[in-house]
């Protein structure tokens, strides 16, 4: 060990380096000669001064350092200081997310500067220890992801704090007893952060700016959910009343301008409970037949005007892009507009007058389409089908749901049932050509299931089930792709030299190469192959093969999830790379402008490319994308949590029951299991398995038994106890059944 000053204590080589590492990591646009180290250091002696030299030469070949002369250092800021967002952990494993997209760095708890999960920041690099890994040091917070936060309250004698759902907060929020604003004990609140906490202030300060209510209301935990992402949960006053004061009426001037379809078979198919019908479909024979003799159908794709009434840069129109999206929670829907536009006005409703833009298609009962054209129109629905009246008819009718096959041609015996039943019977005979010719050009096929409940008048669940798209689902959900896709190549697809106009296009980049590889290699176990490398269509296809081989099987459920893990996210950009998932060149979202803000973008684009306007601004545009793509990930994860929080609501009085299960997830901290009667998913911890010490296997995504090898995997029955369900954690627990 080297000496300090005579008389003084010893200083070991690892403080060096940490007084090192200290000083220039406080000085990162400094340079530092030897002589001006060893005074800032009291380095006296010649074994600490040589000892120092050797440090930093070894922190210059960890890139630490930058060797600047024979005798001087700076700190290596090229690397060593980058910025990008703050990911917090309740386990203090926290990490760094670079800019440029690098790996995330480990933060250790006492190096985050208390920053929060989300936070834009600025890090140095530490010196890299000799088998660690590489650590990072926050040194500034340059922007915080939000200033409120929900929780429930505690008020003490003194003082008050609010306590998070999550443990995200290394401090409390203390709330000073006169900003509470009426918040009582375990009620709970909406606060604001007015203080953040400093080198010198540890503490976080808040005021209270909403009492939700009392914890465990359905009102206050639904508002509680959209509260915590930051969405919102009431629809401002002046917006409201800005929305009254719009006519619905519709004036001569009106009809002049439009295409007259008031007179053309025209109906919408939504869910049983909506009330925003934004899309409808007219169909009718016309006289001229193709070459082969074969009639001609003229399919209409309607759209509420939602831009005829909400004009850009309006106080309406400010707030729905603040929105960006309506927001689905379990019962109850947070709508973009005011409702008296979103239920009453723009919505398709039937026997009323309405306003649309409309995408119209001549093709003939194979789907090939010999003629289209964009409309600004005007139109009323026949009829207002539920998804389940619409799919009866078909049923009625000979088609048999999941087939891929179109109902029988009718007969004088037996001619169709059911209200407009040769109309819905064309349009699914069409749809299910559309849909057979996407796969074929290497469409992903993921047949997806969605958790629904049952509630009653006070929002508890009465009852869970998983709900799968059926062929009327599909009917609508194939003439929406068609009319998406037709827009954007209008726009997209130029001639080559030509550049294209601006348009938010929805895009789907190609999945991981990484991830794809690990689903290769875990399939083979169950004998099954998969292409990772060709073109995307090889690629998609080879997928599709997988996903009919193995539905029906034990092992469906798991390489479903394992294969959803190695797709990308899609979002909403003005740089078109195409939608890898639908394997469409060009793609956009035109067909539910009262829910989604990108739709009613592209409908003013459009509008003003037809009366012969320039490009918009890209970049203003972008910005208007990424912020959609954002309000999107957020409303998602407040559905979620909404679904999770009925789950285990729903699950409150069955505490102690048996279930047959199966397992649907594995983590290094316990397996994730969903009942196969109502699909509900808990968890069983670790702790719990206490007849074995289990090792994580996350490449075969399941925990082995050191002693026994008991082997828990993806997908295996299982036979659980319902132990604990915490509605405030959202938190379902199961124990293993005797």
């Amino acid at each position: 060990m080297a000496k300090g000053k005579k008389g003084g204590k010893r200083i070991t080589k690892k403080q060096l380096q940490e007084m090192l590492a200290t000083l220039f990591q406080q000085n990162p646009n400094e340079t530092f000669t030897f002589k001006y180290i060893f005074k800032q250091l009291h380095l006296d002696t010649h074994p600490l001064k040589m000892l120092a030299i050797d440090i930093m030469e070894e922190m210059a070949w960890d890139d630490f350092l930058s060797k600047v002369s024979e005798n001087a250092y700076r700190l290596n800021t090229k690397d060593q200081v980058q910025e990008g967002i703050f990911r917090r952990k309740p386990n203090g494993k926290n990490s760094f997310i670079p800019d440029d997209g690098g790996k995330p760095i480990f933060v250790s708890e006492r190096n985050s500067m208390y920053a929060l999960d989300g936070d834009r920041v600025r890090i140095t690099m530490m010196a890299r220890r000799r088998n660690h890994i590489k650590e990072a040091m926050v040194t500034d917070i340059l922007s915080h992801a939000r200033d409120t936060f929900v929780g429930k309250l505690k008020v003490e004698q003194d003082y008050a704090y609010l306590v998070t759902e999550s443990n995200i907060f290394v401090h409390d929020i203390f709330i000073p007893k006169k900003k509470l604003k009426g918040g009582k004990t375990d009620d709970k609140v909406v606060v604001k952060v007015t203080q953040w906490p400093s080198r010198d202030k540890k503490n976080i300060i808040g005021e209270v700016i909403d009492v939700l209510g009392k914890t465990g209301e359905n009102n206050v935990e639904m508002h509680a959910i959209l509260a915590k992402y930051g969405l919102p949960y009431k629809y401002p006053r002046n917006v409201e009343e800005a929305a009254n004061r719009i006519s619905a009426e519709i004036t001569e001037q009106d009809i002049r301008e439009r295409e007259d379809f008031r007179d053309v078979t025209t109906f919408t198919i939504d869910p049983k409970d909506a009330k925003d019908f934004d899309d409808a479909l007219s169909i009718r024979r016309i006289d001229s037949t193709d070459k082969s003799g074969t009639a001609l159908w003229e399919v209409g794709v309607h759209i509420a005007d939602v831009s005829h009434y909400v004009t850009e840069g309006s106080i309406i129109d400010k707030e729905a892009q603040k929105r960006a999206t309506s927001v689905y929670l379990v019962d109850r829907t947070i709508p973009m507009l005011p409702e008296r536009l979103c239920n009453y006005i723009c919505s398709l409703r039937p026997d009323e007058d309405k306003l649309c833009y409309s995408v119209i298609f001549n093709m003939d009962e194979n789907a090939h389409i010999k003629d289209w054209h964009l409309a600004h129109t005007i139109i009323r629905s026949n009829r207002r089908f539920a998804y389940e009246e619409a799919q009866a008819i078909l049923e009625q009718n000979g088609v048999v749901d999941g087939s891929g096959e179109p109902a029988p041609p009718a007969t004088k015996k037996h001619p169709y049932q059911g209200e407009f039943a040769e109309e819905l019977i064309m349009l699914d005979r069409m749809a299910k050509r559309l849909r057979a010719e996407r796969f074929k050009n290497g469409a992903v096929k993921f047949e997806s299931e969605e958790l629904h409940f049952d509630i009653d008048d006070t929002g508890k669940p009465i009852r869970c089930y998983f709900k799968r798209s059926k062929d009327a689902n599909k009917l609508i959900e194939e003439f929406m792709l068609l009319a998406n896709r037709t827009v954007a190549e209008s726009i997209g697809k130029v001639k080559k030299g030509t550049k294209a106009k601006t348009l938010p296009y929805r895009i789907h980049d190609q999945p991981d190469p990484t991830k794809l590889e690990n689903l290769r290699e875990f399939i083979v176990r169950f004998g099954y192959k998969l292409k990772t490398a060709g073109t995307k269509g090889a690629i998609s296809r080879s997928l599709n093969t997988l996903m009919e081989e193995c539905e029906g099987k034990n092992e469906q459920k798991l390489i479903q999830s394992v294969a959803l893990r190695a797709m990308m996210k899609a979002k909403y950009s003005v740089h078109n790379i195409g939608h890898y998932g639908l394997a469409f060149d060009y793609y956009t979202h035109f067909t539910s402008p009262i829910r989604r803000y990108p739709d009613t973008m592209v409908h003013r684009l459009l509008s003003r490319y037809q009366q012969g306007g320039r490009s918009a601004n890209k970049d203003h545009y972008e910005e208007l994308c990424e912020h959609s793509s954002d309000m999107e990930q957020l409303a998602q994860n407040a559905e979620r949590d909404s679904i999770k929080y009925k789950m285990v609501e729903f699950m409150g009085d069955k505490i102690g029951e048996e279930y047959d299960a199966h397992i649907s997830g594995i983590q290094s901290y316990g397996i994730y299991c969903e009942i196969d009667e109502n699909h509900c998913e808990g968890m069983v911890s670790m702790h719990d398995l206490d007849n074995d010490y289990y090792e994580f296997d996350e490449k075969n995504y399941c925990l082995v038994g050191r002693r026994h090898h008991h082997k828990y995997q993806l997908g295996d029955p299982i036979r659980i106890k319902v132990a604990r369900a915490n509605v405030e954690k959202r938190q379902l627990d199961f124990v293993l059944a005797e």
